[in-house]
């Protein structure tokens, strides 16, 4: 045996011994990278089904813990969802009938049946057409119902002639504009609302009312029914309650021009207060 045997047989001895006491936390080498530095191999720390939980708690809009790990859980997320309109009027139809009176006439009462019709163009706009009938409930004189107290008072009691026209029927088309869409809850319910306005021409018709004028001359009965161009301004709240039904309340103000006596031209304004019951149709898209 050579001199140089003797040393490799003891470290061919000695080598698995330290090996086997090596300590047991020492890195173990899996696998080199392209640089040569050795790199261990690192675990997925979330699991799937714990991101999968999370993000179904998400679109669901539960309560998302926020708390680090090791803190109690008091502190909580909210995620609110914006939940769709459940009420739309874009491409349907509006239709529906009104009752209304005149509410700025000291002298008469009239009050008028009648029905809108829309088609809505936009959620914004919609073209409107409403017509109304105010039937002549009585001729004049104490028991006329038309009369209001003021009438009675200055015509019996004081021999006083106001200028009295009674308006009969109205019709016009005006362009309609909700600007404003809300929500309410009631009880547990939800509520649609818009607030909407409208302008556009018409026509009124009017009847004078020659008892009360006194006059039955051929210049006063010539001008005791008219029909007169008009400006229509009014706006109201339209309140729905499914997809199909609505209640609305609005006022309107009427102007125009009257002949009086075939001689005098006379502004008048009627403001109507009226509510209708809409109706829409087709269904939501």
């Amino acid at each position: 045996m050579s001199m140089f045997s003797l040393p490799l047989l003891a470290l061919s001895l000695v080598g698995p011994a330290l090996a086997e006491d090596a300590p047991a936390d020492l890195p173990v080498v899996t696998e080199a990278s392209a640089d040569g530095v050795a790199q261990d191999e690192e675990e997925d720390d979330a699991p799937e089904d714990s991101v999968k939980s999370e993000r179904d708690s998400v679109k669901k809009g539960d309560a998302v813990s926020t708390a680090l790990p090791g803190e109690d859980d008091k502190r909580k997320r909210i995620i609110k969802t914006i939940q769709k309109k459940n009420f739309m009027k874009i491409h349907r139809y509006e239709v529906g009938p009104s009752l209304g009176f005149v509410a700025n006439d000291p002298f008469l009462n009239r009050y008028i049946i009648g029905g809108v019709f829309d088609y809505h163009l936009t959620e914004v706009f919609a073209a409107e057409v409403q017509i109304g009938y105010a039937p002549i409930l009585g001729q004049g004189g104490e028991n006329d119902p038309d009369w209001k107290g003021l009438s009675k008072q200055l015509l019996i009691e004081n021999s006083v002639s106001p200028d009295i026209s009674k308006l009969t029927a109205h019709g016009s088309a005006a362009l309609a504009f909700s600007p404003i869409y809300g929500k309410a809850a009631v009880g547990r319910k939800i509520i649609a609302f818009d607030i909407f306005g409208y302008f556009g021409l018409g026509v009124t018709a009017t009847q004078d009312d020659l008892v009360a004028l006194q006059n039955t001359d051929d210049s006063a009965v010539l001008t005791q029914n008219q029909v007169h161009p008009t400006t229509v301004i009014g706006g109201g709240a339209r309140i729905a309650f499914n997809e199909g039904v609505a209640a609305r309340i609005e006022g309107k103000s009427m102007s125009y021009i009257e002949t009086v006596n075939s001689t005098t031209l006379e502004m008048k304004n009627n403001f109507i207060v009226q509510a209708n019951v809409s109706f829409f149709f087709p269904g939501m898209k």
